[in-house]
């Protein structure tokens, strides 16, 4: 199955039905049809061919799917770039996926996208011909480093293009993860595992069922608000858009809406809590999945269940999809709210834990090495074969990097992470990335970068090492930290070292990141002493 097939069915059962609600506008699925073929018309009027890639750069709107799903029409991909992307993760996404247009939005109320993107130096983008703005009109010179600047008018000026270039081995869409080796890689998804994942998501989750409705609240540029969305469209459930995850328009759309399904963080969640008053506040809820950032996410899921609040714990990944798998809601509270749970495409995907040490592949309750075989994997990494093939290994199985284990039941749970990937605003962070930006700023030696928790909330800390002549202060690196990367990335603490703590092994000497750890957790601990009692 294509993206135009799961399009095709929907709008043959239910041509008249409200497929997606954004602020007052209901969208039918007759007219986002029609939009769909509107921006397919738009794009092949700018010159996009079957097996281009296109960036897409905004906040949640119905622009945003219509342009998704009209360059699958044309058997062309997606590049789905993060909105908290600043200049240089911009210029590096881009550049790597050779993307020939980039779609986005000139502001919102968070977000200034356009000042963004005038810090972007175009001249490493050389596949980057034209730049397009959705309900903008573009600015008066009409172009941007000597790149064309156009408004995306596909609603109200294209042609409906009636051709259809879908394949289900087309490349769909490219999402940006660090995976499971040292450096961000691009993810490929062809369409026939993205329709695929999304009609066992819509049959697991409820969401094919009478009266369900999704609140899409998760950024469509990661997968996790995609598989979501996709598993709702597919299951016939309207779809309310908001344009990123906040607490407070949440707590109003929910019940507004009668939303039965939503997806999100332990920390989204955990501010809706404090912001309801009400004992049981959102009564129409079925499902609401989470995935656990926080350090006290367990907590937050059990006051969540107290109060009504459904709290049910998923597993997924940008290579197999997010909601890969989740927890029953017949299981004990105790173990439907731990990461991991039973697979949506159900037999047809198979679950092993590896022993990492010997190799050996385990049996129920022995915590190992987590690695999954399934239909809907993805097909590989973007013009990196070496970390491909150190993924997937001779029997189709993807090596997640995840520690977890098996139940009886061939459900599963899952642990940790079993390298040092960190978890910070909702993504999962290779702190190989923000140490790379570190060590590019004008004194920086060296850096290494660990997890910390401030609030209750996942950030990140950086030890650096400074040049012998820098004159560099914390407060200023940060500053410079939030120019360079997403705000979600910036360390909260910068801690200046003279050297790191190693360990020596047969490969050299290595740096003891657990070692780090620990510093981090007692400089924190001794801040907190320090604090005066209120």
């Amino acid at each position: 199955m294509t993206l135009t097939d799961l399009l095709s069915l929907r709008v043959q059962a239910t041509p008249d039905a409200t497929a997606f609600i954004e602020g007052a506008r209901h969208t039918t699925c007759r007219e986002f049809d029609r939009l769909v073929r509107l921006s397919a018309g738009w794009l092949a009027a700018q010159g996009v061919r079957p097996g281009d890639r296109v960036g897409i750069w905004m906040e949640n709107r119905i622009e945003w799917l219509a342009i998704f799903f009209g360059l699958a029409r044309l058997g062309a991909c997606t590049v789905a770039v993060n909105t908290r992307f600043r200049s240089e993760e911009l210029v590096y996404l881009l550049s790597r996926a050779k993307a020939s247009l980039l779609i986005t939005q000139s502001a919102s109320a968070s977000i200034d996208f356009t000042a963004t993107l005038a810090d972007v130096n175009l001249a490493l983008i050389p596949t980057l011909q034209q730049v397009a703005l959705v309900g903008e009109q573009p600015p008066h010179a009409s172009s941007l480093q000597g790149r064309p600047v156009l408004r995306f008018d596909a609603f109200t000026s294209a042609t409906p293009m009636a051709e259809d270039h879908a394949r289900d081995e087309a490349l769909a869409i490219l999402f940006t993860t660090s995976g499971t080796t040292n450096g961000p890689k691009l993810v490929m998804h062809p369409q026939r595992t993205l329709a695929a994942h999304a009609a066992c998501v819509a049959r697991q989750h409820g969401l094919d069922q009478a009266g369900a409705r999704l609140l899409a609240a998760l950024p469509l540029c990661g997968v996790y608000g995609m598989s979501s969305l996709l598993g709702a469209f597919q299951g016939q459930a309207p779809i309310v858009l908001m344009p990123g995850p906040d607490a407070a328009q949440a707590c109003d759309l929910v019940p507004r809406h009668a939303i039965t399904h939503l997806y999100g963080s332990d920390e989204l969640y955990r501010r809706m809590l404090d912001l309801s008053t009400a004992e049981r506040p959102f009564p129409s809820a079925r499902l609401f999945g989470f995935a656990a950032f926080r350090a006290d996410a367990a907590q937050v899921a059990r006051e969540a269940w107290a109060r009504g609040l459904p709290l049910t714990g998923l597993y997924g990944s940008s290579e197999v999809h997010a909601l890969f798998a989740i927890q029953s809601q017949g299981l004990p509270l105790e173990e439907r709210i731990r990461g991991g749970g039973a697979p949506a495409a159900g037999d047809a995907v198979h679950i092993r834990i590896r022993d990492p040490e010997s190799g050996a592949i385990l049996g129920p309750g022995r915590l190992g090495a987590l690695e999954i075989r399934s239909p809907h994997r993805f097909i590989g990494y973007l013009d990196d074969p070496a970390a491909t093939a150190e993924a997937i290994d001779d029997d189709g199985f993807f090596r997640t990097g995840d520690l977890g284990s098996l139940r009886p039941d061939g459900s599963f749970i899952y642990e940790t992470r079993s390298g040092d990937a960190m978890r910070l605003g909702g993504y999962l962070v290779n702190p190989f990335d923000i140490e790379t930006l570190l060590r590019s700023i004008e004194g920086v030696a060296d850096a290494q970068v660990v997890p910390i928790t401030l609030g209750g909330q996942a950030r990140c800390a950086a030890f650096v090492i400074a040049g012998a002549s820098a004159t560099l202060s914390a407060g200023s690196l940060i500053e410079i930290a939030r120019q360079r990367m997403a705000r979600f990335k910036v360390p909260s603490r910068i801690w200046f070292v003279e050297a790191f703590p190693t360990a020596a092994s047969a490969n050299g000497n290595k740096v003891q990141r657990a070692r780090l750890r620990s510093m981090a957790a007692e400089r924190l601990a001794a801040e907190q002493s320090t604090q005066p009692l209120h």
